[in-house]
């Protein structure tokens, strides 16, 4: 809802000053910040791998829904558990049950019927599709970079350390755009939106690297990616958007293919 009226970039920065602010308060109020100094150098550089491909993850997926519809770009991004659990298991050695293999396939085939033909094609300058992938993409690096770097480190103290390098980011590609001039003339009820936004990401993370710290990534994504159900209700009462019935089929086999990863 906020991005309806501000540049999909700038909205990126503004929110990341939010879960920067709402993530260091969180560290001082829980009294972890004296953990820094013990963080080794080679966390240090997950830490900010993470916060680099969540920073390109958040400026592609912002420019997706700028130019697509929600049910259409929230499926594709979810889709990233796919490309997780593969990296997860190639990279960090996780085991993969046959119930998770069937649901690899099951999210697989249900992403793509939700992607009709006309979908792919440029809407207002430029293709969503693309976007949307690439946010899936970095997303699943996220996940990987993020249970590697948060391995030792306090949960709440390791996603503020990440904030700081997605804020860098996102800001410094507000002026290398040239948008920068834009924020003064945000509507106040956008703005509104825009730290709702943000406050519920802060809070996100804070949940998904917390058990990302304690459980493995394999099972913490898939569950974290179910998201995708409360997207759709919300575009539906808040947005008008529809399934038609093989989107909604599609979307029936993502959960189900979830769900199946959990066993």
């Amino acid at each position: 809802m906020g991005i309806r009226d501000i540049d999909s970039t700038v909205v990126t920065a503004l929110r990341t000053v939010v879960v920067t602010v709402f993530a260091w308060l969180m560290v001082f109020l829980i009294g972890s910040q004296s953990g820094i100094s013990g963080i080794s150098s080679n966390t240090f550089l997950f830490l900010f791998l993470s916060g680099l491909t969540t920073g390109a993850s958040w400026l592609c997926y912002f420019k997706a829904l700028e130019k697509g519809n929600v049910n259409k770009v929230v499926p594709i991004d979810k889709s990233s558990i796919v490309i997780t659990v593969i990296l997860a298991v190639l990279i960090l050695g996780e085991g993969l049950s046959p119930w998770g293999a069937a649901g690899i396939v099951f999210i697989a085939i249900g992403t793509m019927a939700m992607i009709e033909k006309k979908d792919t094609e440029k809407v207002a300058g430029g293709p969503w599709l693309l976007y949307a992938i690439g946010s899936a993409v970095f997303a699943a690096l996220t996940s990987i970079f993020g249970k590697v770097g948060i391995e030792g480190v306090e949960s709440t103290l390791g996603t503020a350390i990440r904030t700081l390098v997605v804020l860098a980011m996102s800001w410094m590609m507000v002026y290398v755009v040239g948008k920068q001039d834009e924020i003064r003339g945000i509507p106040r009820k956008a703005m509104g939106f825009v730290i709702a936004s943000g406050l519920a990401t802060g809070a996100s993370w804070l949940c998904f690297y917390r058990a990302l710290q304690t459980g493995p990534a394999s099972v913490v994504v898939p569950i974290d990616k179910l998201s995708i159900l409360v997207a759709v209700v919300f575009a539906f009462f808040l947005f008008g958007e529809r399934l038609n019935r093989r989107a909604l089929a599609g979307l029936i086999l993502i959960v189900a293919g979830t769900l199946m990863m959990l066993y």
